[in-house]
């Protein structure tokens, strides 16, 4: 038996009803909806402001490097805090991370509107700047909540836990990719003077930020963290473990196996993932809409439609969650392989569909991987680990989301030209790694689900 099984035959954490599962969980929404509307909307404001496709790589290297240095870092201090008037342990980076990202979602889709000049210079890196400081205020805010789950769930209810977190994540997701769509049904003006992000997409982002205000608010007042006493009976380590140690190197090193073995199926769906997010609006503009001048009304209703496809996507994952949440456990390893190959035929599909609604398939396809990513990859490795230094860890395993980004970002610089400058086929490339992340599962040898 290993020594993390014992400590949990000797601790345990209480069964918690379910209402206080969802508290702990309430405010992913709103931190999903801003992810959400970053990723999905990115691309389409710096293509409006002035950024050239083949270009495009290096603004999408800044988030993940962000969340790369972030959460680690908010990892390590939130293991050593305890501030009960600012809520415990991992509440007041949510307060923090809350109020930094509801500023930067005013501002960045005003990138354009300031007065820099359509592709100047200062547009393109004051656009750059607010993206920076969304995804790193909204990583801060997003990593309590899996570490939360880590910290009060036991492993029974562990599954149900993420599987809410994973219903929520992509509620936020379906809400903030067709705010755009539907703003635009509703009146608000979809185009833009030259190099100006149109009212629908501000708008979208400023509703995203009182969304993100409520649900985060919604948990910082109704959740109670165990406090340091408290959590070390429950995991069965000592009140003084968290303080001491923590070097991320030595960390790493002990590292348990499950820890590596999902990380390398990480690294292959985020990889594809980067691609989704990076030229899904050009490539539905070029192959439906045939235009790539991200100026045109035809590249916005392209935008909007894309936003559509992200919400579809969303939909597809909440219900291929539920069918993943109800396998039994020996069927998971095949649920997770399966999930991501289907996730794959969905991204190849996109380059060759060219009717608006064919897309449907093609994106439901995709959330049935994304389901698959959000599902199985957390549950094993916090089953894997004890309660010591249980922040640090989680913020470092989100190198393995984070990294890939920033490889396949880099990565685009020769791989767009070497593809012909083609949105489209930089899509099937992503199928293509998702598929070997698919296979990469067999590497996992560890229990999926407790």
């Amino acid at each position: 038996m290993s020594e993390v099984e014992q400590k949990k035959q000797t601790s345990g954490l209480p069964y918690l009803s379910k209402k206080t599962i969802w508290m702990i969980n309430f405010g992913f929404l709103g931190v999903q909806t801003a992810f959400t509307l970053q990723s999905s909307q990115m691309s389409r404001i710096f293509q409006t402001i002035g950024a050239d496709p083949n270009s495009l790589g290096w603004f999408f290297i800044l988030p993940p490097l962000m969340g790369m240095i972030v959460q680690p870092i908010v990892g390590y201090y939130s293991d050593r805090t305890w501030a009960p008037k600012l809520g415990g342990r991992r509440l007041p980076y949510l307060m923090l991370g809350t109020i930094v990202a509801v500023i930067v979602m005013l501002l960045l889709p005003n990138s354009g509107s300031l007065g820099f000049g359509y592709g100047s210079f200062a547009a393109l890196m004051f656009g750059a700047i607010t993206v920076a400081f969304l995804d790193l205020s909204s990583n801060v805010a997003m990593q309590p909540f899996k570490m939360m789950v880590g910290d009060m769930v036991n492993d029974d209810q562990k599954s149900y836990a993420y599987g809410i977190q994973s219903l929520l994540n992509n509620i936020g997701s379906v809400l903030a990719a067709i705010f755009p769509f539907l703003l635009t049904w509703f009146g608000l003006q979809n185009t833009a003077p030259k190099g100006v992000v149109p009212p629908s997409v501000r708008w979208a982002f400023y509703i995203g930020a009182i969304l993100l205000i409520c649900t985060s608010a919604l948990t910082m007042t109704h959740v109670k963290e165990y406090n340091p006493e408290t959590y070390a009976k429950y995991h069965g380590i000592k009140e003084s473990d968290n303080k001491e140690g923590g070097n991320w190197v030595e960390l790493l090193k002990h590292a348990p196996k499950a820890f590596w073995t999902v990380s390398l199926v990480q690294f292959f769906c985020w990889f594809a993932f980067q691609y989704l997010w990076t030229y899904s609006a050009g490539a539905i503009a070029q192959n439906v809409w045939h235009t790539t001048n991200a100026s045109s009304a035809a590249y916005q209703a392209a935008g909007n439609w894309y936003g559509v496809m992200a919400a579809v996507q969303s939909i597809a994952a909440v219900v291929w969650s539920y069918v993943l949440a109800k396998l039994p456990n020996k069927y998971h390893k095949a649920g997770y392989m399966g999930s991501l190959l289907l996730g794959a035929v969905g991204f190849a599909t996109v380059c060759f569909f060219s009717n608006q609604y064919a897309l449907i398939l093609s994106y439901a396809l995709v959330g049935i991987g994304w389901a698959g990513i959000n599902t199985y990859p957390l549950t094993i490795v916090t089953n894997a680990l004890s309660g010591k230094h249980m922040g640090t860890y989680l913020g470092l395993f989100n190198c393995s989301i984070c990294l890939p980004q920033i490889v396949a970002s880099l990565c685009s610089f020769f791989l767009y030209p070497m593809l012909g400058n083609s949105q489209p086929h930089m899509l099937l490339l992503g199928g293509i790694v998702m598929a070997i992340g698919a296979f990469s599962v067999n590497a996992i040898k560890e229990t999926f689900a407790a």
